[in-house]
């Protein structure tokens, strides 16, 4: 994250003047409004954003239900930046930055197990791909066979699709995701701002939580759905592509985690 002023933007915000922008007059509330909503679109597209995301929105075949992903995420990331925005608006609470470090890790640590869970999920009902345990020598081991299709064979009983269990469990995944996110990256860019927004009108603070909010919302939505098109606009290449896509974002998942786990203790 690079650090930003704001200083002298602000100073000229809370000016009692009305402000001129592509011949309209604009009040500064107004100007504070436009610049959460602005901010929250693009916190939205932040690369470690995305990448979580990608692994929940890879086992989607509805473009509907790949945004209702992106809603989810970005009520998540509302209600934790609402909840600490509205501590450092009323209490002055500023976020240490060692606990500052500890939500990036988290959000490490969580793009690993949601890589890992994919994998996990894109592995399990190959018929082709499975593990086998075995014993050598007294020691037993686990590994990954790959089989031909003429000798592959199903591992288990196959069980049935809950479809709407599915939904829910995707949901759920996607809100936990954006509370973590909430806590972490640029929302302390956002709290900056906050902390002098509120300087001049609580009430300003409050609705700038809000509109960066629904920045956020919409700015996921937006990108979820533009991650389904490609798998939903080529229905009968579904089958095919499912498994290469979620191969490819559980493992790209676990390697950016371990890379931005690596980046964030490295400071």
């Amino acid at each position: 994250m690079v650090p930003i002023s704001f200083d002298r933007l602000f100073a000229q915000i809370t000016l009692p003047a009305t402000s001129r922008y592509d011949g309209a007059m604009l009040s500064p509330a107004a100007l504070v409004l436009w610049l959460g909503l602005i901010l929250g679109i693009k916190h939205a597209t932040e690369v470690d954003h995305l990448v979580a995301i990608a692994n929940i929105v890879s086992e989607s075949r509805s473009i509907l239900r790949s945004a209702v992903v992106g809603v989810f995420w970005g009520i998540g990331h509302t209600v934790s930046v609402f909840i600490v925005g509205v501590l450092v608006i009323l209490l002055r609470i500023e976020i240490p930055p060692r606990l500052a470090t500890s939500f990036e890790f988290a959000v490490a640590l969580m793009i690993i197990v949601l890589g890992s869970l994919t994998l996990r999920s894109a592995l399990r009902g190959r018929k082709d791909i499975h593990a086998h345990t075995h014993e050598h020598g007294g020691t037993v081991h686990t590994h990954l066979h790959f089989h031909d299709k003429k000798h592959a064979h199903q591992i288990g009983e196959a069980r049935p699709h809950d479809h709407a269990r599915q939904a829910k469990l995707r949901g759920g995944r996607a809100l936990v995701v954006g509370l973590v996110h909430g806590l972490a990256g640029s929302a302390a860019l956002t709290l900056l701002v906050l902390t002098q927004v509120a300087s001049g009108s609580q009430l300003l603070g409050f609705f700038y939580l809000l509109v960066f909010g629904i920045g956020s919302i919409g700015g996921m939505l937006l990108m979820t759905t533009a991650m389904s098109l490609p798998l939903v606009l080529a229905p009968a290449h579904f089958g095919r592509l499912s498994f290469p896509v979620r191969l490819v974002a559980g493992i790209g998942s676990v390697a950016f985690g371990v890379y931005y786990a690596a980046h964030v203790l490295k400071g």
